[in-house]
């Protein structure tokens, strides 16, 4: 994976815990009291994480960029609509622009702008997802996997590409 460079802030903009988590006054956490946030962890402006619908747990030198939604997977039943854990692991990178709705996301993951993660997916470790890419519902990316796509207007064509690394 390629480096990820120094990121610069305002001190005064962001909310420091006592685990070195490092959240922006911009971002909106919903249902705090299910969010937690494992340490070193960095949630950028104009983030939201919505805990309110159920458990979310991110471990470890996390950051979370700009414009990034970050929500549990739901599965509909008959009777309505229920809501699972979402688990993210240590050193995860999610990219600006985002929308993760993943059941899980391993460790050393680069999740990249602009990509829409669909409801019940599993990223296993040490995989990549390229910018503007669309994970259908309940996909499995494996580990040490390049994951990209090119969306079209027409969902019948088969366009995913994963590359082995």
């Amino acid at each position: 994976m390629n480096k990820l460079g120094e990121l610069l802030y305002n001190k005064s903009e962001y909310m420091e815990t006592a685990s070195g988590n490092k959240v922006s006054c911009q971002s909106e956490l919903c249902g705090s009291q299910n969010i937690v946030l494992s340490g070193k962890t960095i949630v950028i402006n104009d983030c939201i994480i919505r805990g309110d619908l159920a458990n979310l747990r991110v471990g470890r030198h996390c950051v979370e960029k700009s414009r990034s939604v970050i929500r549990p997977p739901f599965k509909k039943f008959s009777k309505g609509i229920a809501f699972f854990p979402l688990h993210i692991g240590d050193h995860v990178f999610i990219e600006e622009d985002c929308v993760v709705n993943a059941a899980q996301i391993g460790s050393y993951v680069h999740v990249g702008k602009n990509c829409v993660i669909g409801h019940q997916c599993v990223l296993k470790d040490c995989c990549k997802i390229l910018d503007n890419t669309v994970l259908p519902p309940e996909t499995g990316v494996p580990p040490f996997t390049e994951f990209f796509n090119i969306p079209t207007s027409s969902m019948e064509t088969d366009n995913y590409k994963p590359n082995i690394l």
